[in-house]
C-alpha cells in the first residue's frame, strides 16, 4: 500500500516491527508535506473527508476538533490526527 496524497511506500506487517510506527509517520509526512489545506473556516470536522485531507481548525471548534482552535487536522486512517 501507499499514503494516498504522495504514495510513499508503507512496510507490509510482516517486514518488521516497526511497521506500525513507519506508517504512521509516513502518513503524517504525507498529510503536512504537500502544504495543501483543504480549508482554514471550518469549525467542525468534515464529514466525508480525504484519506489525508488537512484542514486548519477554526474557532470555535466543535465536536472531534474541540480544543484544537489554530493547529492542523489531518484525516489519517479513518480518524482525525
Amino acid at each position: 500500500m501507499t499514503t494516498p496524497n504522495l504514495n510513499l511506500a508503507e512496510w507490509a506487517a510482516a517486514q518488521d516491527q516497526p511497521w506500525a510506527t513507519v506508517n504512521g509517520a509516513l502518513h503524517v509526512v504525507d498529510a503536512l508535506l504537500p502544504g495543501t489545506v483543504v480549508s482554514n473556516v471550518r469549525t467542525t470536522p468534515a464529514a466525508s473527508p480525504a484519506a489525508g485531507a488537512c484542514y486548519i481548525v477554526a474557532t470555535p471548534a466543535t465536536g472531534a476538533w474541540l480544543g484544537w482552535e489554530d493547529s492542523i487536522a489531518a484525516y489519517i486512517g479513518g480518524a482525525w490526527v
